[in-house]
């Protein structure tokens, strides 16, 4: 018997009911299981990452606690910027959201952290490194410990490049461009004076201690900029109130991190050969680069650098005269009139700090440089200038060989004392480049960006 149109919808609704509630049943059941579960499997890894991430921090805080019982029975032994990135990075050890793990920013704050004790690490010349702290795959921890070996045979090198040059965006351009051809060494600065018409580079790069300073990327790079400046820009046409000797006027090396002065030295010495071989330039070494340890204001003086050869207190065009008074230590023995000469060296970290003085009084604002300068019998390792700058203002600008020892806040407090004596207000001074530490800091954030 056939059943009736009734009875059959009856039958499907009830099939189709039966199957809805088994399926909500099912999903309910599963869901509790998989609930439980991953409450299970969450507080687990919770756990273990809570673990982690304390025993990282507790790790700094142990290095902070050390370091700060150190500065306490020697006040002297830490310079002043390494007394502040220790207390800086307790600060981060203590704000860190311990009990905020929804916090977006703090997996940002690990990363300062880490890098800020990289930084201090590389401030004290050690090779400290925590190395329990969790990485995302397999492939990041592979990656991670052949780039430690690859920082652990290396050093870290920075060249500070300086061109008669700010004015013209065109060869700027061009330099710039060169910088790019060797990624490796990285511009990290660019500091362009207009009153000067000078502008200063700073560039950084890792190299193998074992290879030779000639394959060096640090040496490339500035090797190309060097060899752009020369084709861009004409000394004979030049004009600014800084001293200069060349369209490249002064190239320093200084050894960062774990780096060795000889090994800077060896690409000062590189570069110098090939600018007076390669591009017919002559070349004068100082410092570390040099048999004799010479100093590059005895090659300046020499030369005949702090003396203006224009009206208004201006350096213009070329050299006097093409015939040096200096033998150099690499290229010709005469010097193009649009190119110059080079001075090329490698030192210890020296900071550069000019300060303003509130007047256009340039014979006063050079006894004050020659009164704060170690060579006039002021403060130890400073040597100074007094120099024009801009329409209505002068400056001392100085060089700080040993900022360890003598930093900018004293250079700062001498500086005003001596121009009141003058009747003379200074201003505030500024740095023409980044601290070491900041270097560092920056270098490292660079090559980990990439």
């Amino acid at each position: 018997m056939e059943p009736k149109a009734s009875d059959t919808d009856d039958f499907l609704e009830s099939t189709v009911l039966l199957d809805e509630a088994q399926y909500e049943e099912g999903f309910k059941d599963g869901y509790n299981d998989g609930l439980g579960l991953g409450k299970e499997e969450g507080r687990e890894v919770g756990l273990k990452l809570g673990f982690q991430v304390g025993e990282e921090l507790g790790f700094y805080r142990g290095c902070v606690d050390v370091w700060s019982s150190a500065i306490r029975v020697d006040p002297g032994a830490f310079s002043a910027r390494l007394r502040k990135s220790i207390e800086q990075l307790g600060e981060l050890v203590d704000k860190y959201p311990l009990s905020e793990p929804e916090n977006e920013q703090v997996q940002e704050m690990m990363n300062t952290m880490r890098l800020k004790f990289r930084v201090i690490s590389a401030m004290l010349g050690v090779r400290l490194e925590y190395e329990g702290y969790p990485k995302s795959s397999e492939t990041d921890v592979v990656d991670f410990w052949r780039e430690k070996q690859k920082m652990l045979k290396s050093m870290l090198a920075c060249c500070k490049l300086y061109i008669s040059e700010s004015r013209n965006s065109l060869a700027l351009e061009s330099i710039e461009v060169a910088a790019k051809l060797y990624p490796e060494a990285v511009v990290i600065n660019k500091f362009k004076d207009e009153a000067y018409n000078r502008v200063g580079y700073t560039l950084v790069s890792c190299f193998d201690t074992t290879s030779s300073p000639d394959v060096a990327p640090l040496k490339n790079a500035v090797l190309s900029m060097v060899k752009a400046a020369f084709e861009t820009i004409n000394l004979e046409l030049h004009s600014g109130t800084h001293p200069r000797l060349g369209v490249v006027d002064h190239i320093c090396f200084h050894p960062l991190v774990h780096g060795s002065l000889d090994k800077a030295a060896g690409i000062a010495k590189s570069v110098a050969a090939d600018i007076g071989r390669k591009l017919r330039v002559p070349t004068f070494l100082y410092g570390a680069a040099h048999e004799g340890g010479r100093t590059l204001d005895s090659i300046r003086r020499e030369l005949g650098y702090f003396k203006p050869n224009s009206a208004g207190n201006l350096w213009a065009g070329g050299l006097r005269s093409e015939v040096l008074c200096l033998k150099p230590d690499a290229g010709p023995l005469q010097s193009a009139p649009a190119k110059g000469v080079v001075a090329i060296g490698a030192t210890r970290w020296v900071d550069n700090y000019n300060v303003p003085i509130q007047s256009t009084d340039i014979k006063a604002a050079q006894r004050i440089a020659r009164r704060l300068s170690e060579r006039g019998g002021g403060l130890k390792s400073v040597q100074a200038m007094g120099l024009a700058h801009g329409e209505a203002m002068t400056e001392v600008a100085c060089n700080l060989l040993d900022p360890s020892k003598v930093g900018a806040d004293q250079v700062q407090i001498e500086v005003q004392r001596l121009a009141s004596e003058e009747g003379l207000t200074a201003g505030q001074g500024y740095f023409t480049d980044f601290s070491q530490e900041k270097i560092v800091e920056m270098y490292m954030r660079s090559i980990a960006s990439d």
